[in-house]
């Protein structure tokens, strides 16, 4: 893209560019390092705030350190003896710009001239008054609403969001004849006009007899509907209290579902359902090596900071969750329940590791568990799934309205992201649970608070 040299930075203007502007906040390129080429035809511009901030957050081992390193080298890469103060060519198509200019001055009094984030939307607003169509992007919440308060337009990277309001639910209400429930309940497969999930979930109600009704799942593989298989099983002693858990069962204990999503609020059973059927899967009938349990080490509200002891010493802290329902499996009375755990872990039956250490595994013939998954990025949730070997099967817990994350919502969370891509495949299977079982207390609270 030509440029006229006269207004490039050094300059103190802007430099003219044709089509749509991109200004990008720092948290973007953090959040997705690909994101430099989502943006097809259009220019996306950096600030030299931006480049400083990617420095300082390159060291480490965790996503955000490694998408900041990505991001250098992909800068570098473009560069190939050409400036990217003038513009470069992206893959995707448009153009990348790097502004080194301040123009601070365009901001009002008012507002911290010391702010990255304000430097970076003085640069928005220069573009603004030089005519162009501006955008600025970012995943802080505060900066979008500076941004409009400045009367600049302001979004979110919208390219893995996820309308949460038409999630997938993973089963639904049919009604039908009388004699198909007949034919059901005689364990018949049956054909359904319509359009359906694979391993979704189906209520048959009769039309004539409301209360009469039959469970089933759709088989992509034979386009019927057949009868659960495993929704009235009893996984180390566990049984199903609703309709939800009893679909949830279901994926769980089918061998040709290699990935299953649990979507619900506090109580539901998710990480319970999960951990009972990988010790009937696992201790019991050795269908898998062992348990494999992972949560992302996102605390709740200020952290405590570092943790003394080994890497298992440090995990047991954070796995407490996990801890509380293993020891409500092995014993319900809570008599001798922390030996009993402890054995699980010392006969290598379960193991706890955090997510920060799957990178670069290979983990094959496992019931791998990600318990809290609605704190993970997309992708660092296709980091973690990408990881299953031959044999394993991956189940993937959360609630999409609590998010630890300050960077991600209910939309554009690694865990809503997998059910809105996987929806279609026939490895998959997803159920969203409404019900909370764990007190009555608890059911109050998760609806009234």
């Amino acid at each position: 893209m030509a440029v006229d040299a006269t207004l490039l930075p050094n300059s103190g203007s802007p430099p003219a560019l044709k089509g749509l502007c991109y200004v990008l906040d720092t948290n973007v390129l953090l959040h997705d390092a690909n994101a430099l080429h989502a943006f097809a035809e259009n220019n996306v511009i950096l600030t030299v705030d931006v480049l400083e901030e990617l420095d300082r957050f390159k060291r480490g081992n965790d996503e955000r350190a490694r998408n900041a390193r990505r991001v250098a080298r992909m800068l570098d890469s473009l560069r190939d003896g050409r400036s990217l103060s003038q513009g470069v060519r992206l893959a995707g198509g448009g153009s990348l710009f790097v502004l080194i200019d301040s123009f601070v001055s365009r901001l009002p009094d008012g507002m911290d001239r010391s702010v990255p984030d304000n430097r970076i939307l003085a640069t928005a607003l220069a573009l603004r008054e030089r005519g162009h169509d501006v955008v600025f992007l970012s995943k802080d919440i505060n900066a979008r609403c500076k941004a409009d308060a400045l009367g600049i337009r302001a979004e979110d990277l919208r390219d893995q969001n996820v309308n949460v309001d038409e999630l997938y639910s993973g089963w639904s209400e049919q009604e039908v004849d009388d004699g198909l429930i007949e034919s059901f309940y005689a364990g018949e497969t049956v054909t359904l006009p319509g359009e359906f999930r694979p391993n979704q979930g189906l209520l048959l109600k009769s039309s004539s007899r409301p209360k009469k009704a039959a469970r089933g799942i759709w088989r992509a593989d034979t386009q019927r509907v057949e009868p659960l298989r495993y929704g009235d099983s009893h996984p180390w002693g566990l049984s199903a209290r609703n309709l939800q858990q009893q679909f949830a069962l279901e994926l769980l204990l089918r061998q040709d579902i290699q990935l299953v999503t649990m979507l619900g609020q506090a109580g539901t059973g998710k990480t319970l359902l999960a951990l009972a059927v990988g010790l009937q899967l696992v201790a019991e009938e050795k269908l898998f090596r062992r348990i494999m349990v992972s949560r992302p080490i996102m605390p709740l509200g200020k952290d405590i900071g570092y943790l003394p002891g080994s890497k298992e010493e440090k995990l047991e802290n954070w796995m407490e969750p996990i801890l509380d329902n293993l020891q409500y499996l092995v014993d319900p009375k809570l008599e001798q329940s922390s030996d009993k755990v402890d054995y699980l872990f010392d006969t290598g039956i379960l193991e706890m590791e955090a997510v920060t250490y799957i990178r670069g595994r290979s983990l094959p013939k496992l019931f791998i568990i990600i318990d809290e998954a609605q704190n993970l990025t997309p992708h660092e949730i296709k980091t973690v799934v990408s990881r299953a070997g031959e044999g394993a099967k991956v189940v993937l817990t959360g609630d999409a309205y609590q998010i630890d994350n300050p960077y991600l919502d209910a939309s554009s969370n690694g865990l809503t992201y997998v059910v809105e891509r996987f929806k279609a495949q026939s490895i998959y299977g997803h159920i969203t649970l409404a019900k909370s079982e764990r007190s009555q207390l608890a059911s109050l609270a998760a609806a009234l608070l």
